[in-house]
């Protein structure tokens, strides 16, 4: 019987807020779980809670002892089904998770609380790093996820395997999950899952500043020079902002840059502000009439501590 276009148009009107939903698979029990069973005119169970072991087995008053982990509450009540049939003539079964332990989720980095936390099946990224404390303020801009290739692929932009071909990794926007604004990136986690928030990246401010330092990043993933400057809380009297350098190391060992910079015309609004990147050192060196050796050789001791900050 063909169904009337109406009745299609409100089936999928419906179903609508569905479409595009990261699909659950259905929960599988496992050690430490604990489960209640309900069976009708069954006074030896009644409804007492059983704790699956550490072989993830439970002993049942006239089914006996089963295997329980690995498997769907579905399952297990068709299991109980089947073995009370010899006292029941239909036996009624219903199986109820009361307490998950068996899916461990593990959040490190910079959240407040990292640790392995026991969730329930359907919780989303944002909820698990919920109960480790939410991200803390040194976080750095992506979320890290690591998970086993036998819970399915990671559904983000370019998650892909590891070496090993175990392990699925994948890297989202913190600002995405913790400031909701691409709710595609808030997926549901797997047991096991591994989330880590690395630490924010920083760039180093030495030499004739108020505060010579290093400046985090944050969730953004350059700093500009101005914004250095000022977090440095600004030059000293002695600046010679005019040849102020960047020094930056260069990708793939190739050791490091300087690039020669006007902080004074930035300041001016005469020169375009400079984007700073993760690591890079932004150097303001004093102001003299005569480039001896001496000042030379304090330039280069500021830019070697730097460096060594870099290091450890």
């Amino acid at each position: 019987m063909r169904m009337p276009n109406g009745l299609i148009l409100l089936v999928l009107l419906w179903c609508a807020p569905l479409l595009g939903q990261e699909a659950t698979p259905a929960y599988r029990l496992g050690p430490g779980d604990e489960v209640t069973l309900h069976v009708l005119d069954l006074e030896e169970v009644g409804d007492k809670p059983f704790r699956l072991d550490s072989n993830g087995e439970i002993t049942v008053p006239l089914a006996g002892r089963m295997q329980a982990a690995g498997i769907t509450t579905r399952q297990l009540e068709a299991e109980l089904t089947k073995r009370l049939q010899t006292f029941l003539r239909a036996p009624e079964v219903v199986v109820s998770v009361t307490q998950f332990r068996s899916q461990p989720v593990s959040v490190l980095g910079a959240v407040n609380t990292p640790g392995v936390f026991q969730i329930e099946a359907g919780k989303t990224l944002y909820q698990a790093l919920s109960l480790a404390g939410g991200v803390r303020p040194d976080a750095g801009a992506v979320i890290r996820i690591t998970r086993r290739k036998r819970e399915g692929p990671i559904p983000l932009p370019g998650a892909e395997l590891d070496p090993s071909g175990e392990y699925t990794v994948a890297e989202v926007s913190v600002a995405w999950v913790m400031g909701a604004r691409n709710p595609a990136g808030n997926i549901t986690v797997r047991p096991d899952d591994v989330i880590s928030v690395p630490v924010t990246e920083v760039v180093y401010v030495v030499g004739s500043v108020h505060k010579p330092g290093s400046f985090a990043l944050g969730q953004n993933e350059t700093l500009s020079v101005l914004q250095a400057v000022a977090k440095a809380e600004g030059l000293d009297k002695e600046a010679a902002p005019k040849r102020a350098r960047i020094l930056r190391n260069v990708q793939h060992g190739a050791g490091q840059v300087e690039v020669a910079i006007n902080v004074k015309a930035m300041l001016a609004g005469k020169a375009p502000d400079v984007a700073l990147g993760p690591n890079d050192i932004l150097f303001i060196p004093l102001a003299s009439g005569l480039k001896n050796a001496a000042s030379r050789a304090t330039e280069i001791a500021a830019s070697a501590a730097a460096y060594r900050l870099i290091s450890f």
